[in-house]
């Protein structure tokens, strides 16, 4: 039997996924996606994979460069989620526009100043896996901006909050 995408896409929505921002670089410029397929692999070192589909700029960014960074996105950030993984949306620039954020120390790379974390991260290893590419890197620096806050999930094609 084969499983068909939608099939599996349906299945796969149950499983509630924290919700994130990813950041780098691409020719000078700040890039950055909407990722769920993000998971922690070892605290030994510690070591962060991020799924990114082929063909998008975010995967052209992380094959040129090897670091980048992640802020978790916390409960009512359904817009700004949305605004990252849009396909059809404007330049990553004006993306960032209306958003409060900094740099990271470490890499240099963009945290949302609204992120309940931000962490930055050095590849280590690339595996193309179908039509995506597994990016598993060391975490180089990582900081709690908001202890308190709840998280963003997607679960079954929607963003949710807790509770």
């Amino acid at each position: 039997m084969v499983v068909g995408a939608a099939e599996y896409r349906a299945a796969m929505g149950n499983l509630a996924a924290g919700v994130c921002v990813v950041t780098s670089e691409l020719d000078g410029e700040d890039v950055g996606m909407t990722a769920t397929a993000l998971c922690s692999v070892s605290l030994e070192p510690p070591t962060l994979l991020v799924s990114v589909g082929d063909g998008s700029r975010m995967a052209e960014a992380l094959v040129r460069t090897d670091t980048w960074a992640v802020s978790v996105l916390p409960a009512g950030a359904e817009g700004t989620a949305a605004r990252f993984a849009s396909r059809n949306r404007p330049s990553d620039r004006l993306l960032l526009a209306d958003l409060g954020w900094h740099r990271g120390a470490a890499t240099g790379h963009v945290i949302l100043d609204a992120a309940l974390a931000g962490i930055e991260c050095r590849t280590r290893q690339r595996v193309v896996v179908a039509d995506h590419t597994l990016v598993i890197a060391t975490v180089v620096a990582v900081r709690t901006l908001d202890p308190r806050g709840g998280p963003l999930l997607h679960f079954r094609g929607r963003y949710r909050a807790l509770g």
